[in-house]
């Protein structure tokens, strides 16, 4: 096999274990007893598919998850430049973590209020209702979204920024992730519309955010990000009764959002390598 041609059957035993494995521990959760409102056992499929990467390809599984996507990416994703080739400087200091984390509670506001003014009711759950202590609650889908984000952010995410630039890396990523909710598309079409328009900004914001982090640290700040998303709606949002209204407003919420880091992305300037001789 072409070394060019090995990132897509990476990708591809990647994507083919998260999607089955996500699929038959759905199907198992019932039996184990573990309730779904805590944790969802198909979260840990791409985790799945990462470690099937990793049995496969040891050392560039280990590379992927350990090393910055953007610390020698071109703009074209490329790990490195061929002579007189365009590609981009340094770019800015990554955020704050602070700052990032922020993003879901702007999100949940501007989704759950607007919706609260829409339906002239406030949508808001009591932690101390839910069927098991709220804390249980929150670590369980810190570990679940931990799962998820292993396959997404930090390996699939990578993968993809060897060949192309982060903002379109992003975008795919995001796409994928919102394929592989699979469930979502059964329900109505504006409502799966409003789901794939969250997962791919989502996926924009944390893929150029965390361009420059790696390791544990890009691990913990996509899981935490993504545990925060799901807690906001769990509290403050009804779109698991189906409805299409909360998941639009969710996903115009997301892309909003996503608006500044994909402004900053676009105003990094590019310098060209000069071509060397010998």
């Amino acid at each position: 096999m072409r070394t060019g041609q090995r990132w897509k059957t990476q990708a591809g035993v990647c994507l083919a274990v998260a999607f089955v494995a996500a699929g038959a521990l759905g199907a198992v959760q019932p039996a184990t007893g573990i309730p779904a409102e805590v944790v969802q056992l198909t979260q840990f499929g791409p985790a799945l598919g990462v470690g099937a990467a990793a049995l496969l390809w040891p050392s560039r599984t280990r590379s992927l998850l350990a090393d910055p996507p953007g610390r020698t990416a071109s703009p074209l994703g490329r790990t490195a430049s061929p002579p007189g080739r365009t590609a981009s400087p340094p770019g800015p200091a990554v955020p704050p973590p602070w700052l990032l984390l922020a993003v879901p509670v702007l999100v949940i506001l501007l989704s759950a209020v607007p919706y609260a003014l829409l339906t002239h009711t406030a949508h808001v759950t009591d932690p101390r209702t839910l069927g098991h202590p709220f804390l249980l609650i929150a670590l369980a889908q810190l570990v679940g979204a931990c799962g998820e984000e292993t396959g997404w952010r930090c390996f699939l995410q990578p993968l993809l920024r060897t060949r192309f630039g982060p903002l379109t890396a992003s975008a795919a990523v995001g796409l994928v992730w919102g394929l592989w909710h699979v469930q979502v598309l059964a329900q109505s079409p504006a409502y799966a519309a409003g789901f794939l328009l969250a997962t791919v900004t989502i996926s924009v914001t944390l893929g150029l955010a965390l361009e420059r982090v790696g390791g544990l640290r890009r691990l913990l700040l996509a899981g935490g990000f993504h545990a925060l998303v799901n807690l906001g709606m769990l509290l403050f949002m009804d779109e698991e009764t189906g409805r299409a209204t909360p998941m639009v407003l969710f996903g115009l919420a997301c892309a909003l959002t996503a608006a500044p880091w994909i402004r900053r992305s676009l105003r990094r300037p590019a310098v060209t390598i000069p071509a060397t001789t010998g």
